[in-house]
């Protein structure tokens, strides 16, 4: 019997516009939808990862066609209409899938390639579809290899060993100035990709996360994901008397701070260190800002030297890392595939079993005075006989081979021992 095909399918930052993962995104938690998900008859295991860049199912069935319409109508079609849905959704099966959740858990399909956060938010995923029993033989097995990967990809490979965007290089020259951010207020000015990136660093670093935007419910929706609270743009000059560090990163056309401004900031703060990180094209902060005692500004041009450098070191990595991912995708095909011959082998294994069995009560019934260490003797040996003539035919079914399919050698170990004729019986 051919195994269940397994799918995956969802949405993330490459595929699909920040204004449709909103919609998409599940934000009530996975209870209810990992409950749901279970009260569909075409679905056998499945398993569901939401984050702020992407939503994926996973999932085993028979039917993938079938499934996958299941899943989405459930999930998704409530939230976006059907051109939407067939415009973003990707969807991956067996070997695709397989990849896909790999380079996910590696960090090598990640906004910010060799990021950690990933893998928590996967094993964070993981537990909620285990306590529900969402996820069965196929899936457990599929995703702690998953999470294997990432930790070898880690540990053989520099992958997030360097800044390579805007945003890593800005949190990186923030921590060499401040040294531990655990304490230090960051205010993102700004909520585009630049802004989300930069808060995508940021998380579980600082003490708080600040968002201000033009657009509040912009700032609103960047910092829930980030755990963090949104002002208004107008509040700006209010909310430099208390934070550490600012990362601007507007579309403005013109500048949106200027020197006066932040010296009048600097006496309400009686000069405490104030670092700007300036990322926006055109520049967001008057240069002669850097001019002030205690306040340090660096603009894009300062940042771009660093990430060039650490780019070609990254890609690199990365070369090495999906050279992992193919090596592990390797290795967990063998082992589904050894899954297909499973039954067979059971069965084949109870066969032999039972004609030892009674063969071995057969001559025992017909001795007399056997001791029980004899009688032991006998049983061990029909075991060791049974073992070596089952030797070559589970080797048959496991191993490659050149000529023959798997399904085509379970079929002829299946007539020759007449395992479905067994079968009939019982």
């Amino acid at each position: 019997m051919p195994r269940d095909t397994i799918v995956l399918l969802g949405v993330n930052h490459k595929t699909t516009p920040l204004a449709v993962r909103e919609k998409m995104a599940l934000s009530g938690g996975y209870q209810e939808p990992l409950t749901a998900l279970g009260g569909l008859e075409a679905l056998k295991e499945f398993y569901l990862l939401s984050t702020c860049n992407r939503v994926e199912v996973l999932f085993t069935c028979r039917d993938a066609g079938v499934a996958a319409q299941q899943v989405l109508e459930l999930l998704f079609a409530g939230a976006v209409g059907s051109r939407e849905l067939e415009q973003y959704i990707y969807q991956y099966q067996d070997d695709a899938a397989i990849e896909h959740l790999f380079l996910v858990a590696s960090s090598l399909d990640s906004m910010i390639v060799g990021e950690a956060q990933i893998l928590g938010q996967l094993k964070e995923a993981y537990r909620h579809a285990a306590e529900l029993r969402c996820s069965g033989f196929i899936l457990n097995k599929l995703l702690h290899k998953a999470f294997s990967v990432a930790k070898r990809v880690r540990t053989e490979t520099r992958i997030g060993a360097s800044a390579v965007s805007i945003s890593y290089a800005a949190v990186e020259l923030a921590r060499k100035i401040f040294g531990d951010l655990a304490d230090k207020k960051v205010l993102l000015v700004g909520a585009g990709e630049m802004a989300e990136l930069a808060a995508e660093h940021l998380v579980g670093q600082v003490a708080e996360v600040i968002v201000a935007n033009r657009t509040l419910s912009r700032a609103v929706t960047l910092a829930r994901c980030f755990n963090g609270h949104a002002v208004a743009l107008e509040e700006l000059l209010e909310q430099l008397e208390q934070v550490d560090i600012v990362i601007s990163s507007t579309g403005a056309a013109d500048l949106i701070l200027h020197k006066e401004e932040v010296r009048t900031v600097m006496r309400e703060r009686r000069n405490r260190p104030l670092f700007f990180i300036d990322i926006a094209v055109p520049r967001d902060l008057d240069s002669a800002i850097n001019e002030l005692d205690n306040v340090y500004l660096y603009d894009i041009d300062d940042l771009k030297n660093v990430v060039e450098m650490n780019k070609s070191e990254r890609d690199r990595e990365a070369i090495k890392a999906e050279r992992i991912v193919d090596e592990e995708l390797l290795k967990f095909n063998r082992w589904l595939a050894n899954q297909v011959a499973t039954p067979t082998i059971r069965e084949l294994r109870e066969l032999v079993d039972q004609v030892v069995r009674m063969e071995c009560d057969k001559t025992l019934s017909r001795l007399s005075e056997v001791s029980e260490q004899e009688c032991q003797a006998i049983e061990k040996m029909g075991a060791a006989i049974a073992n070596k003539i089952l030797h070559h035919p589970m080797q048959y079914l496991k191993a490659d081979h050149h000529c023959l399919s798997r399904n085509e050698r379970i079929t002829t170990v299946r007539s020759l021992f007449e395992l479905d004729n067994r079968a009939e019986k019982r």
